[in-house]
């Protein structure tokens, strides 16, 4: 019997556990801050060569510039529209 993984791991972030969250990023992984709120998501790079993820890094440029003010890569859209692209990125 087997099981599958979850490919996008979520966590609360703050600002004071920025330095610590970046630790637990895996090998061949990417940490990326979503929404309002700024949820934490943890994507497989794999993901940056994909179109409809290069979609959400141009909109990043666009919005934010180089410069990202929380010292990570910051997506400019809500958590559901993140969740539903990697979801179908999962799919591939």
């Amino acid at each position: 019997m087997g099981f599958r993984l979850n490919v996008i791991r979520r966590a609360s972030f703050t600002a004071s556990q920025a330095a610590l969250k970046s630790a637990e990023v895996p090998k061949g992984y990417v940490a990326v801050y979503v929404g309002e709120k700024q949820k934490r998501f943890v994507v497989p790079i794999s993901y940056l060569n994909q179109p409809l993820f290069q979609e959400l890094l141009h909109q990043a440029e666009e919005e934010f510039g180089y410069d990202h003010p929380m010292g990570g890569l910051t997506i400019p859209c809500s958590e559901d529209v993140f969740q539903h692209i990697t979801s179908c990125l999962n799919g591939l």
